[in-house]
């Protein structure tokens, strides 16, 4: 089993448009999400959903944020049950660590705590397996996203 999902990617943008991206609501449904909602503060609480990104069925995830320390990390617990106060071993936590490369975004994104869920072996290497691939769509997304509002801008 693997410990952690990492995936990380270089963009041709600032930290801080980077950084809007990644947290600003309006933005985050541009490339990850279908619709997001979120309380940018440690403890703030919020809403992803995906009706036709990524996804075979709708889906909905409630979020909490853990970190928030712009502009260089964003990281937030998922995966919970409803009611549940998340926390190492209830829930999964996505980190995004921002690092600036000259006038470009070193990316990382880092999902951890699937070895503590109290999931079947089964269970946790599919979830890994669609996680990582996912990953991979979404940072996608976000450097194309990020690419098309630099054009935009720069007309």
């Amino acid at each position: 089993m693997i410990p952690s999902i990492e995936r990380d990617i270089l963009i041709e943008a600032p930290v801080d448009v980077v950084w809007r991206a990644v947290t600003e609501p309006s933005q985050i449904s541009s490339w990850f999400s279908d619709a997001a909602e979120v309380d940018l503060r440690a403890g703030g609480e919020g809403t992803l959903t995906w009706t036709d990104r990524a996804t075979n069925k709708p889906a909905t995830a409630c979020i909490t944020v853990q970190t928030i320390e712009p502009p260089h990390t964003f990281a937030f617990r998922w995966v919970y049950a409803e009611g549940v106060q998340p926390r190492e071993g209830n829930s999964l936590l996505v980190e995004f660590t921002l690092t600036p490369e000259g006038e470009n975004t070193r990316l990382r994104v880092t999902e951890s705590g699937l070895r503590e869920m109290d999931w079947a072996e089964e269970q946790k290497a599919t979830y890994a397996d669609e996680h990582t691939q996912g990953w991979i769509s979404h940072l996608s997304d976000l450097d194309a996203y990020v690419a098309q509002k630099r054009q935009a801008s720069a007309r």
